[in-house]
Formats: C-alpha cells, sequence, structure tokens
C-alpha cells in the first residue's frame, strides 16, 4: 500500500482559454499538515474543487489510498475520505448543533427517517472526541465563528474523514479561537487524519504546517518542510517576486479632517473621541466584539449612535444612513466585501460605478453620462491596476484581491474626504496586499483622510502612522506606530 493518502500527478484543468491547472502533482501522507498557498488566481480553489469531486480534470490521476481516479464524484471523493470546510462552513443557521453536525451523515447514507436520539447520541460523541464544549440543542446561528468550525468538523469527522480541506480557516476568527483551532488540528493529526489549509496570513502557515506547497500561474514552484521556509520566501515563491512591506511615514500631517467627539452606542461602545488629519493613515485595532466594526458603521450611518457629534472640516454633520454619508464625502470599504460591497453576478463597470449614477445624471431628464461616467470608471481601473478580461465581466470573474479593488474604485469615485477601510486585505494574496497598502499610503498622501480598521497586526503597523487600540468598547491606547512592534501590540491585544 502507497505510504501516501493523496497523490495528484500530472493534473491539469482549463477553462475556456484560461489554463487554471497545468500539470500540477501534489503529495500528502496521513496525519501530514500541508498549506496550499499562493496568490488568488493560481488554481488553489480549482485543483481543491477536483479533490472533491466538484470538476473533472482535463488529464492526470488521482490516486487515494492507493487507488487510482480520471476523475471522482462528490459522492466518491466523500467515501474516500475527503471533506472540505470552506470559509462559510455551510451550516443550517435554524438548525441545532446536532442537527448540523448529523446533516450530512443522514443525507450520505440515504436515512429516510429522522432518528433525533440516535443524532444526538452521535453528535455527542464527537464533540466530546474534539474536546471543545457544545450545546448541541444551541441554533448554530446563535454561535460564534469559531464554535460554527468546531461544528463543521464534527460534521467532517462523523463522515469518517480522513482528509480534511480547511479553505481561510482562520480568517474570521479570534486570536483565542485561533489557538483552540490549532489544539483541535494537532489532536487530529494525532489521529492519523491528513489536513490541506489554505491561508494567506504567513505567520499562521508557518506555525501551524508541517509542508508547503506553493502555486503560482496554475504550476507547481516549490514544495517542502516548513523549516526551508521563511515569510519572505513564501512571498517570492508566490509572487516571482521581492515583496516588502515597508512602515508609513506621511509626508506631511495636516490639519483636522475629521472629529468625532463623545459617540455612543450601548453596548457596542461608549464615549469614543478621536482625530483624524490630513495626511495620515489611523488605524483602529481591536479583537472581534471590541465594538470597532460597529464604531465604522456608524460614522458611515449605516448604524444610528446613541449620541455624540461628528465634525468634517469644522463643521458638524449629521448622517442618518449610507446616502447622507456618501453627499458628506465619506466612503465605507465594509470587512466582507462578498455580501455588503459588491454585486457579484453583476458587471465590473456597474459594480465601480454604483456610487456616482446620481452625480452623472441629469436630474430634470434622469438621463445618465454613459460617456463621463465610463471615462471615470476607466480611470479608476487604470489607477488601482484592476486586472480584468472586460469591464463587461461579472466582478465573480475576478480574483480575490481584484474583488478588493473594486470595491475601492468604487469608493474612489466618489471623490471622498474620509474613506475607511475594514480589514482591507482580507482574504488577499500577499501580492495583492501589498498592493492595496501602498495604494492606501499613496491616497493618505493625496490628503485623503484614511482609517484602516483590522486585527491584522502587521497591516496594522505597515500601513499607519497611529494606532488607536480598542477593547469592549473603549479605546485603551493611543500609539504612534513608532512606539510599537508586533509583540507589543500583541501583548496589548492579549490582556484585552
Amino acid at each position: 500500500m502507497s505510504e501516501y493518502f493523496l497523490e495528484i500527478k500530472n493534473v491539469s484543468k482549463a477553462f475556456q482559454a484560461v489554463q487554471a491547472l497545468d500539470h500540477v502533482n501534489l503529495k500528502l501522507r496521513p496525519g501530514e499538515i500541508k498549506c496550499l498557498a499562493g496568490e488568488n488566481g493560481c488554481g488553489k480553489s480549482t485543483l481543491i474543487k477536483i479533490i472533491s469531486g466538484v470538476y473533472t480534470p482535463d488529464e492526470g490521476e488521482i490516486i487515494i489510498k492507493g487507488k487510482s481516479h480520471k476523475a471522482l464524484t462528490p459522492t466518491e471523493s466523500i467515501a474516500a475520505g475527503v471533506q472540505v470546510i470552506y470559509q462559510d462552513f455551510s451550516l443550517f443557521p435554524n438548525l441545532t448543533v446536532a442537527e448540523n453536525i448529523t446533516m450530512s451523515y443522514n443525507l450520505f447514507h440515504k436515512n429516510k427517517a429522522v432518528n433525533a436520539k440516535r443524532n444526538r447520541e452521535m453528535a455527542a460523541k464527537i464533540v466530546e472526541e474534539i474536546g471543545v464544549p457544545l450545546n448541541l440543542n444551541s441554533e448554530v446561528r446563535t454561535l460564534s465563528v469559531g464554535e460554527k468550525q468546531v461544528v463543521a468538523i464534527c460534521r467532517a469527522l462523523l463522515l469518517d474523514a480522513e482528509l480534511i480541506i480547511m479553505d481561510e480557516p482562520t480568517s474570521a476568527l479570534t486570536s483565542k479561537e485561533v489557538q483552540a483551532l490549532y489544539k483541535i488540528i494537532a489532536g487530529l493529526k494525532k489521529k492519523g487524519i491528513a489536513l490541506i489549509f489554505v491561508s494567506h496570513k504567513l505567520d499562521e502557515v508557518l506555525t501551524i504546517a508541517e509542508t508547503l506547497s506553493i502555486m503560482r500561474d496554475g504550476k507547481n514552484v516549490i514544495d517542502g518542510p516548513k523549516e526551508e521556509f521563511d515569510k519572505e520566501k513564501i512571498s517570492y515563491y508566490m509572487t516571482g517576486r521581492e515583496v516588502v512591506f515597508t512602515p508609513f511615514q506621511p509626508k506631511q500631517i495636516g490639519d483636522v479632517i475629521l472629529r468625532v467627539e463623545n459617540m455612543s452606542l450601548e453596548p457596542h461602545y461608549k464615549d469614543i473621541s478621536f482625530e483624524l488629519r490630513r495626511g495620515e493613515v489611523l488605524g483602529i485595532t481591536g479583537l472581534l466584539g471590541s465594538g470597532r466594526t460597529e464604531l465604522a458603521e456608524s460614522i458611515f450611518g449605516l448604524r444610528k449612535m446613541d449620541s455624540g457629534k461628528i465634525t468634517l472640516f469644522g463643521k458638524e454633520i449629521h448622517i442618518n444612513g449610507g446616502y447622507s454619508a456618501v453627499n458628506a464625502g465619506i466612503g465605507y470599504l465594509p470587512e466582507d466585501r462578498l455580501t455588503q460591497g459588491l454585486f457579484l453576478n453583476v458587471e465590473i463597470e456597474r459594480n465601480i460605478s454604483a456610487g456616482i449614477l446620481r452625480k452623472f445624471s441629469q436630474r430634470l431628464f434622469g438621463v445618465i453620462d454613459k460617456s463621463g461616467m465610463h471615462a471615470e470608471v476607466v480611470h479608476r481601473v487604470e489607477d488601482l491596476g484592476i486586472k480584468l478580461g472586460k469591464l463587461s465581466d461579472p466582478v465573480s470573474s475576478l480574483s480575490g484581491g481584484n474583488q478588493q479593488r473594486v470595491v475601492l474604485a468604487k469608493w474612489l469615485a466618489i471623490h471622498p474626504k474620509v474613506l475607511m477601510l475594514n480589514c482591507p486585505t482580507v482574504g488577499v494574496d500577499v501580492g495583492s496586499k501589498q498592493n492595496i497598502h501602498e495604494t492606501i499610503k499613496r491616497l493618505a498622501n493625496e490628503g485623503i483622510g484614511m482609517i484602516v480598521i483590522s486585527d491584522d497586526l502587521p497591516e496594522i503597523l505597515s500601513v499607519c502612522n497611529r494606532i488607536l487600540v480598542m477593547n469592549k468598547g473603549s479605546f485603551t491606547g493611543e500609539y504612534m506606530t513608532t512606539q510599537l512592534d508586533e509583540n507589543k501590540l500583541q501583548s496589548m491585544l492579549a490582556k484585552a
């Protein structure tokens, strides 16, 4: 019998003129923890879908436990012991923990009758094996992100998973939940379960992975034990160039653009005050639940604050919703671009122009200046270096990094005075991350007031010149970036 649980041999896959995979190879032993790394669009998702039976390869061979397959169906992949946990976990929010854990098992085994007692017993056994306490009667919608992930892992184990593939498993977890996930993964390894995970967080890659497989442009670049890599090498192999994140040094700090005074919205935040000056990038960091997102949404008018005052260029403004915020010159790039920032099945051009339709419409006759609006869109695409086929393509056809640039282009098209970016590089690759960071710094130097909200500490330290630390709805410290390093900032958040 082969020493490998999974072998991918010379697998290729093309979508019309796009060669997504070009003779890709990969090997994975039982109990091995492998990170599959690469920029968005490099072929990682296509490879995962071939392993899980969603896509059929054009050529090549898939070998699982020594048995060769030219292609797999999803049912065959599951039967062979393969489970994929996607970012959204694919759970039923209105069903209980026990029902979610056992749902796929019952469907796979074609159980027509629901045995609630048996389902609960099976779920309880798997939860006990994982070692994370869960209320089996709780509806999944009431759980934290970390708890939902545990439910998804339990569901996979109930189907006798021997390989679990995790897509960005820590993207929405708190630091405590990340540590808890590490312990779970270590336990799975002891049971001989192999793991492939996709992550853009290089520190986590080097913490949790035993081996790395890096892809670029649909091809293998390098594969080896993690001891052969550091962050710089991983970035280089992913992008084909040196990637350097340099601290932000404003050209000039100017007058106050935005002033927030004594803002409160119970129970999310209380008595918040700060100033944003021209030429700087202000960072707001804190763990999930600290109130950072609710604060940004209040400034943009998505949440109505209980009390407080917002002043823009010395004049008090009253924001009653997103439209009034845009009129005032405030833009907001939300944390979840897929559900809040984009119309995924709509053309790229319409996504970018969504915020400027009124600007290019004649109020009297309702006629849209299409040529003027198109010129603005083209300018933003060129300015941000958005890689696309045609402007008429749906935005879903773009990589994660280019989708994020489309959201950014939409807000830049309104010519904002203040732009708030909530986790601006979540889920994007290292090359796109560097480009977005450089864009943020450039915009600040051009005079736009920039606020970056993130718990990605290397990002905050690289792109901001001043940082506000938030905990339980209050600011607990204000620091110049030059006063901090990652360890100091991590220590502050850990004490929160």
